[in-house]
């Protein structure tokens, strides 16, 4: 059930997401955290795909809905909190996402800030936000791109569709990539 006042804007399909995910460097060792995981569309995709998948969802009826639909899934670990602040864990990790678009900035700076930083960030976002994090002459670098810059090789791998999405959204969107530059 999508909210409104949360910015939500779901993956239709699990075929969309599995395709999503294929232009990724998700490994079948990895653990994956999908931050606004939703009713799981990404979730699921993700678990057939890497080691673990950490699906945090802050809306309890959302929630509930999730569990209901990856409850087979023996490699999920449900976190019903607010992804601001949930504690990142150790070791290795990468974020897989469809975050709410207006927190895509806030999440961001969580991740650049953390001391252990994900190994690669694949985040579906509003492709004017997206072109704001590139570092490059054809577009404006806002003081968040600069950041992600000094350790994130940023890229858009692919635009989106409006109908890929319920409702679709009145922006275009993007899959953008961000790769640790220690593992480039």
């Amino acid at each position: 059930m999508r909210k409104y006042q949360l910015s939500q804007h779901f993956l239709k399909s699990p075929k969309l997401a599995g395709f999503l995910i294929g232009h990724s460097n998700i490994k079948k060792r990895d653990t994956v955290i999908d931050i606004g995981a939703g009713s799981g569309v990404i979730t699921a995709a993700l678990a057939r795909r890497c080691k673990h998948v950490i699906a945090i969802e802050p809306d309890h009826e959302t929630a509930e809905l999730l569990r209901k639909h990856v409850a087979k899934l023996e490699n999920v670990t449900i976190v019903e909190q607010d992804f601001l602040e949930y504690e990142l864990p150790e070791g290795e990790y990468k974020i897989f996402a469809n975050p709410p678009f207006h927190l895509s900035s806030a999440i961001l700076h969580k991740l650049n800030e953390a001391t252990n930083r994900p190994t690669a960030i694949y985040l579906i976002l509003q492709k004017q936000f997206a072109l704001k994090l590139l570092n490059n002459d054809r577009h404006y670098t806002s003081q968040l791109g600069k950041q992600l810059f000094v350790h994130y090789a940023p890229r858009i791998r692919l635009p989106l569709r409006p109908e890929y999405f319920t409702p679709p959204p009145a922006v275009p969107t993007v899959l953008l990539e961000l790769k640790h530059r220690d593992i480039i």
